[in-house]
């Protein structure tokens, strides 16, 4: 390839470049796991996106890291499958399909189930078609001929018979229960789908008069319309206050009806007055309660939140004004004496942002004690265990499943797994199975669906073909090797799939769970419309491409934590990303008509050549170990370092002394490793930056089809020069040096200067002399002078480095005083070096303690530290003289 006939622009265009090459993957089924039984699986499944609308910031998070590890085992020769796959989302959907519903003027009763189902149907096509077009503008490399929907119909069969054989162990059953019920979308909620805020309400203290006339006691509710379905009153069976009272009876005001007051140890003695209204259909706590005093359950409320007619005269009001009117005619009864303000928490539906009431309803549940002691035996094992990155997300999931209630799991929607049960209609018998009872004329389904997360449970093995356990991909990829979710569904999602593995594949869904936080702004507040701060991925991509989002999104955190969303630094990553092309371009236009395969690395190479060879092999080194333990910012750090200091403002800098000298031999061997560098570097940012370095990597003359599949970097020990790479550290200390001297003194680079080095030994006078073509192509000195002998000027600007000293004659350029000012603030930095290392040396704990390496290394810090002090100390005096 000569110089003309580099066809790369200037600028790096994602827009130009981006959907050319994901076509160009996809055509090649480069994403698409081989089933080849000579490499290891290796597999990802993704965490389902809803079907309700776009993908946001913390999905692109999600997604891109889980896409960097895919790649980087597919090159390292993995049979890689990163499964992808969408979400029903049961309440989400059915809500927005309700929404749209409502703008056309109908709802779903007039449609009916069938129709509704259709609508529903037609919502999912249109939103999984933007979803995937979502996932192909950020890159992700799915193997989308294994793409699963939680109600396809092999997912259908999963969730099938995982009910079935759950009700067979008597581990899911029907029952009559306080739970979490969303008036505005009518239907159940489990615990983890309420969200608690603190409201501003208030404590409504109340007499209840007893029946034989002798006085009344107090009760406070902050609900006073509940008051409606009490059948109790109970206090403490060892409060003396009221042991003259167990066994009476109070009238319940505006119903007039006789409730008994009965003793139960949950009443708590010290709180307000010591006796508690009990409302069993609409207080768990009271359910309980009634369930051991055999107490009746009276439900005031309709589905809909409004009062139903064993409210009396309240019928058909809405719960919150019946509260403003029964309070009113409390207050005109004289029963109602105190309203005491209280600010506290009250849940609200995680969808629909309705005010949850807990209500009695007969509903499906699965027993969750006996799973949860699985999952909590499986974490005693080191072999079996799921391991939680970072580890203290272990303890939060624990604490979870320690303290485990029954997870409700029918919901009264449509849009769902219908529950496979079926009530006789004359008999009222229940039948539970995979398929319909015979005759089922007689029979009629249940009418509710399981929540979603019970499909999702499922997910890990589901996708996989199971329950059909001879499945390939089942007996292959199963289980999987990670699971990259936010910390927000530990307890949604993650504990429930631990859960149904262990059960239904007696194995952990996945050996790594992989917790990132949420995105935020720039202030730290979570992204919402209610604040206007979010942020679509695609207007991101729009404007800088997918390649700098990425970079961002994977490299701005480490794991656990939350990350904050700058525009400013994704412009920063899109300056890296055309840093990478420009160094690019450099090296094609230098690389002339060779091709790959004519990269030879064994002639004589420059100290550049060997120390860029080096750092190469430390920065693979560096970046396999950081990704296999999920430390994605440090990867960020460690190639941007490589590539943009090292590569980009070292090495290239110093190849065009070769390259454009007259060995022949040399330029040869320096555009061979310039070569074989980019061409490594490129594979090690792959993972991160797919598509630019596809770019890139297609201009480079080889035989590959792809970046996507070409083998993942390895340290080569026969391009590895410790010595060199000391010998480079020296040099660049030298010229960095040289160069902040001259701009802090206003010497342009152009102006010559006469540079004096005084290395501490011979065998740093002989490095420098055999590398003094850099210096002078560096520093411009005129002239330049090495020696151990030479004795520092009188007039100079001084710098002292861990192996020689430099001196500046500047003479007519220099201020005394602002050297000797420049030097004593250099003195301090000394001083404080010293002081912190003999601090720790004269710590006896760190002495005992620390591995005697250590303190060695230590001890040499002092003497070199002290040396230096003393130096500049010296040139201080020197100039003051």
């Amino acid at each position: 390839m000569s110089k003309k006939e580099v066809s790369m622009p200037t600028k790096y265009d994602p827009k130009k470049t981006e959907e050319k090459w994901y076509q160009y993957w996809l055509d090649g089924k480069f994403f698409e796991a081989t089933g080849d039984e000579k490499k290891t699986p290796y597999t990802i499944v993704i965490p389902p996106p809803n079907v309700t609308g776009r993908l946001h910031l913390g999905h692109a998070w999600d997604t891109t890291l889980q896409d960097i590890l895919i790649r980087t085992k597919r090159m390292q020769g993995y049979d890689a499958l990163w499964l992808p796959g969408m979400d029903h989302a049961g309440i989400a959907t059915q809500t927005k399909v309700e929404g749209k519903l409502r703008e056309e003027g109908t709802n779903r009763y007039d449609l009916g189930r069938e129709k509704f189902l259709e609508k529903s149907w037609e919502w999912k096509h249109e939103y999984a078609a933007f979803i995937r077009k979502q996932w192909s503008k950020i890159g992700l490399s799915l193997d989308y001929s294994r793409e699963r929907f939680t109600l396809d119909e092999g997912l259908s069969d999963a969730v099938k018979k995982v009910f079935v054989s759950l009700y067979e162990k008597d581990l899911v059953y029907r029952g009559e229960y306080i739970i979490n019920w969303d008036p505005q979308t009518k239907t159940a909620l489990s615990d983890i789908e309420v969200i608690y805020k603190d409201v501003q309400g208030a404590f409504y203290h109340m007499k209840y008069p007893l029946v034989d006339g002798s006085g009344h006691i107090e009760i406070a509710t902050t609900r006073p319309e509940t008051m409606l379905g009490d059948t109790a009153v109970a206090v403490h069976p060892k409060d003396e206050r009221y042991q003259h009272l167990i066994g009476k009876k109070v009238i319940l005001p505006i119903v007039n009806r006789e409730i008994e007051i009965i003793a139960d140890d949950y009443v708590e003695m010290e709180f307000g007055s010591g006796a508690v209204k009990i409302t069993p259909a609409h207080d768990p706590n009271d359910f309980e309660v009634g369930n051991r005093h055999n107490l009746e359950r009276v439900l005031v409320m309709n589905e809909d939140g409004s009062m139903n007619e064993q409210a009396g005269s309240y019928n058909g009001m809405d719960r919150f004004e019946c509260r403003k009117q029964i309070v009113k005619d409390l207050q005109d009864q004289g029963v109602l004496f105190k309203i005491e303000e209280h600010m506290h928490s009250v849940g609200h539906s995680e969808r629909s942002g309705a005010v949850v009431e807990p209500y009695l309803s007969t509903q499906w549940f699965v027993k969750m004690q006996p799973l949860a002691k699985e999952a909590i035996q499986l974490q005693q094992s080191d072999e079996r265990k799921v391991d939680f990155v970072p580890d203290r997300f272990e303890k939060t999931y624990l604490r979870w499943i320690e303290n485990i209630r029954d997870w409700c799991i029918s919901r009264q929607l449509w849009w769902g797994h219908r529950i496979p049960a079926w009530h006789h209609k004359e008999t009222g018998e229940l039948y539970v199975g995979l398929t319909a009872p015979e005759d089922v004329e007689n029979w009629k389904q249940d009418e509710d669906v399981l929540d979603t997360w019970f499909s999702s449970a499922l997910w890990p093995f589901s996708t996989m073909g199971w329950p059909d356990e001879s499945a390939e991909d089942f007996k292959r990829y199963y289980s999987t090797d990670v699971l990259i979710t936010g910390y927000d569904i530990i307890f949604f999602w993650v504990a429930r799939m631990i859960f149904q593995g262990l059960e239904f594949t007696g194995e952990r869904p996945f050996k790594d769970v992989l917790i990132h936080g949420l995105v935020r702004d720039g202030e730290g507040r979570k992204m919402s419309k209610s604040l206007g701060n979010g942020v679509d991925p695609m207007d991101v991509i729009d404007k800088y491409g997918a390649d700098s989002l990425r970079f961002f999104l994977s490299t701005g955190s480490s794991p656990g934590n939350d990350l904050r969303f700058y525009w400013e630094k994704v412009e920063s990553t899109w300056n890296f990303g055309n840093k990478i092309w420009n160094a690019s371009r450099f090296a094609l236009m230098n690389m002339e008509e060779m091709s790959y395969d004519e990269i030879d690395l064994s002639g004589e190479k420059t100290l550049a050549d060997k120390w860029i060879l080096t750092r190469l092999n430390e920065t693979i080194e560096s970046v396999t170990k950081q990704i296999d333990m999920y430390e994605f910012g440090e990867v960020g750090r460690t190639l941007y370092t490589f590539i943009w200091d090292d590569f980009c403002d070292w090495y290239i800098e110093m190849a065009k002394l070769p390259l454009y000298g007259e060995d022949e031999q040399q330029k040869k061997t320096t555009r061979s490793v310039l070569a074989y560098v980019l061409d490594q570097t490129l594979r090690l940012l792959h993972p991160f930056m797919p598509f630019i370095t596809e770019e890139i990597w297609q201009h480079i003359p080889h035989k590959g089809q792809s970046i996507t599949i070409a083998s993942w970097p390895e340290k080569r020990e026969d391009l590895h020069f410790e010595e060199s790479a000391k010998d480079m550290k020296l040099l660049t200390e030298i010229i960095r040096s040289v160069r902040n001297t001259r701009s802090e003194m206003n010497v342009p680079p152009s102006k010559p200067i006469e540079i004096q080095l005084k290395p501490h030994n011979t065998k740093t006078l002989d490095q420098l002399e055999r590398n003094g073509t850099y210096l002078d192509r560096f520093c411009n000195p005129e002239p330049l002078k090495i020696g151990i002998d030479i004795e520092a000027p009188e007039k100079a600007m001084t710098s002292v480095l861990s192996r020689v000293e430099i001196f500046l004659p500047l003479e007519g350029l220099i201020d005394i005083d602002e050297e000797i000012n420049r030097l004593e603030k250099e003195h301090s930095k000394w001083d404080a070096e010293v002081e912190r290392v003999q601090k720790k040396l004269n710590n006896e704990g760190f002495i005992k303690k620390a591995p005697e390496k250590v303190v060695e290394e230590e001890r040499a810090k002092e003497k070199t530290y002290l040396e230096n002090r003393q130096k500049v100390q010296g040139r201080i005096n020197e100039l003051k003289d």
